[in-house]
């Protein structure tokens, strides 16, 4: 019996790391955003790199990468940060 039990978990923890991720909405990506302290946009989700959640944002803190990593982590999404943002300037 015991066997049988350890098992069951086996495969139920071996299912759950095969989540297939989800694309999240937009509006779901400004909900986390937002109560991660970030503003609407900084949070994207790519539909040909659907495990990836980009945070787009530069210098984020500490606690606004820990947010959304635990965001990530909680939809079985892998966390990338892109924060060496360098924009060209615009010449007139």
């Amino acid at each position: 019996m015991r066997v049988r039990a350890i098992v069951i978990c086996a495969g139920t923890v071996a299912l759950s790391a095969c989540a297939t991720p989800r694309m999240h909405s937009v509006e779901e990506l400004n909900r986390a955003s937002l109560a991660c302290g970030l503003t609407y946009g900084e949070l994207i989700q790519d539909e040909e790199a659907k495990k990836l959640l980009i945070l787009f944002r530069q210098a984020p803190s500490a606690s606004q990468r820990r947010c959304v990593y635990q965001f990530a982590r909680r939809n079985n999404l892998k966390l990338v940060v892109i924060d060496g943002i360098q924009f060209p300037e615009e010449t007139n």
